[in-house]
């Protein structure tokens, strides 16, 4: 029961966050709630990866409502063996784990590269990466920000925006990784360390 109890806080918390992750990517789509880049297909590349949308949003609600489901879950029993379903139900948890591992963490990856490239934007007659040699050193310059004449601000947008989208991934990948140990411990010696709870219900 404590193993599963705290699978059920880690699904409740991914929730919110691939809401947050969702909500982020669909704005990269609208740089000052404009719609005629999207339509002139004048974003960065990296927001067509849907990494927010779906790598740590859609995604993300499979293992939270498995791991929500875990506290009443004990895959029907295993020959009649409660606590050898419940470990079952554990140790299938991890599986779901590793999707939302594998979620979060590309959601991550491009959050990271999308920084690092910078906007795609106008800075004179062209539109063009002017960030995209200089190894992210534009994040800490921000007088080079100015070089980006249209859309109006988009570099604060895309580091805002993208920025939310590698902190929230990253907490996802955490409680990913959380769930997994504790998959993994619950599953293998659960009834051990919840062992009173398996005499009492017995």
């Amino acid at each position: 029961m404590c193993f599963r109890g705290c699978a059920k806080c880690l699904g409740y918390s991914l929730i919110p966050l691939a809401v947050c992750c969702i909500v982020a990517n669909i704005l990269l789509y609208f740089p000052n709630g404009e719609t005629k880049y999207a339509n002139d297909n004048n974003l960065t590349n990296f927001v067509w990866f849907f990494h927010g949308i779906v790598g740590a949003g859609v995604l993300m609600f499979l293992p939270a409502a498995v791991f929500i489901r875990l506290e009443h879950d004990n895959c029907a029993g295993c020959c009649g063996n409660v606590a050898c379903g419940e470990r079952c139900a554990m140790l299938s948890s991890v599986l779901v784990a590793l999707i939302g591992l594998a979620g979060s963490g590309y959601c991550f990856i491009i959050s990271a590269l999308a920084l690092q490239e910078g906007p795609y934007c106008m800075t004179g007659t062209t539109w063009e990466y002017p960030f995209a040699n200089g190894n992210g050193g534009y994040l800490k310059d921000h007088n080079l920000w100015a070089s980006c004449l249209e859309p109006a601000h988009v570099v604060e947008w895309n580091v805002i925006l993208f920025s939310i989208l590698l902190t929230l991934s990253g907490v996802q990948v955490i409680i990913c990784a959380v769930q997994i140990i504790n998959g993994l411990i619950g599953g293998i010696c659960g009834p051990c360390c919840c062992g009173q709870e398996y005499s009492m219900k017995a």
